[in-house]
């Protein structure tokens, strides 16, 4: 009888047991203690820039927005309103606290700032500082 060694058995066992080891400190992991990040488009225009950040559940006044120069930042709390004692087999629900920076590439005019939210969308419409946009020059002809 001849025994082999499979290269293939060999790492499908190892993957098991990692997907193991992780699926294990993942359950014991309370929502609270994850590092929320807040998954946000920006777009640039010739005159102003357009973030759209994903925030199901929150209204107005739970977000805190600051625009400073050419940064951006949007702060928060979700709030799950279950126990802290509830013991949770998956739990992917946002919960906490959460703040993003943004950095865009020029100066920013904050005193222009336009947000609103609708169904769990935040829409941010940050012109651009006068001197960051582009500019029509006329040739004049001789």
């Amino acid at each position: 009888m001849t025994f082999y060694i499979s290269p293939y058995r060999r790492m499908a066992a190892m993957r098991h047991t990692m997907n193991r080891m992780f699926d294990d400190t993942l359950v014991d992991q309370t929502p609270a203690e994850r590092e929320m990040l807040l998954a946000v488009d920006v777009q640039a225009g010739d005159d102003a820039y357009n973030i759209t950040a994903l925030v199901p559940g929150l209204d107005a006044e739970d977000l805190d927005i600051e625009v400073l120069n050419n940064t951006v930042t949007i702060r928060g709390e979700f709030k799950s309103g279950i126990e802290d004692q509830t013991k949770y087999l998956v739990s992917e629900l946002p919960n906490g606290r959460f703040s993003r920076v943004i950095s865009l590439p020029t100066a920013t005019d904050a005193s222009k700032v336009d947000a609103s939210i609708k169904n769990g969308v935040l829409s941010l419409h940050i012109p651009k500082a006068e001197e960051d946009r582009p500019k029509a020059i006329k040739v004049k002809a001789n």
